[in-house]
Parts: C-alpha cells; structure tokens; sequence
C-alpha cells in the first residue's frame, strides 16, 4: 500500500497508508498530500500577491485543520485555513485582501476542495 508518484515538473512523492489499511505508515497518506498541496498553493498565492504589491513579506505559514466525511467517498467536508504571515510593516487589511484574493481567484486546489468542504480563513500578521 505504498505508492511513488512522479509529478509533472520531474519531483517524487512518497505515499502510505495506515497499517490497518495495509500500509506500514512510511510516508504521508494520499488525502494527506491533497491538504498538503492545498496549503501550500495558497500559501504561494499569498505570498505572491504581498511581493507584486511591493509589500516587505518575509514568510508564511499555514495550517489546515479539517473534518471528512464519515462515509465513503470520505471527501473533505470542512477546510480551515490558519495564516500566519511575517514581514515589515504589513497591515494586517492588505493580508487579509491577499488571503481573499487566494481562496476566491486564484487557488486551483481550494477551489476544487470548495466543491464539497465549507472554507474559512483566519490569518495573523507578525512584524519581522
């Protein structure tokens, strides 16, 4: 139950499942990559839109806190965003614009996730 995937750009990624599943827990479970990669594309559009505002950003996390559905397809029912976004000077509207910007424009994955998850988002600005 462990898979290898090779993405379009040439890069590989590990993934398992859960032991009771048949897996040996060895790599992140396939649902785990989608949050992941979630997270991480509207994290890049944040990011993105601060720097082509001229806006001295220095990092960006996010965490994803999510509830499935408890029967099979078990989709994404809810979808958390948490950002946390360091720079100089940054005022804390234009992050929050960014955040929208991201979650309603540009993010491909938290626009497909939206098809069945309820999405929020929550941010804090931190001075560098």
């Amino acid at each position: 139950m462990s898979f290898v995937a090779e993405t379009g750009s040439g890069h590989v990624l590990s993934m398992d499942g859960a032991p009771d599943g048949g897996g040996r827990n060895l790599a992140p479970r396939p649902m785990e990559t989608v949050l992941a990669g979630t997270g991480g594309c509207t994290a890049y559009d944040v990011v993105l839109i601060l720097k082509r505002g001229r806006h001295d950003v220095r990092g960006c996390k996010v965490t994803l806190k999510a509830e499935r559905a408890t029967s099979d397809p078990k989709v994404f029912t809810s979808i958390h965003f948490h950002f946390i976004v360091s720079g100089k000077g940054l005022k804390p509207e234009i992050v929050e614009r960014a955040v929208t910007l991201s979650h309603e424009k540009y993010c491909s994955a938290t626009a497909m996730l939206a098809k069945t998850s309820a999405i929020s988002t929550s941010f804090e600005v931190v001075e560098a």
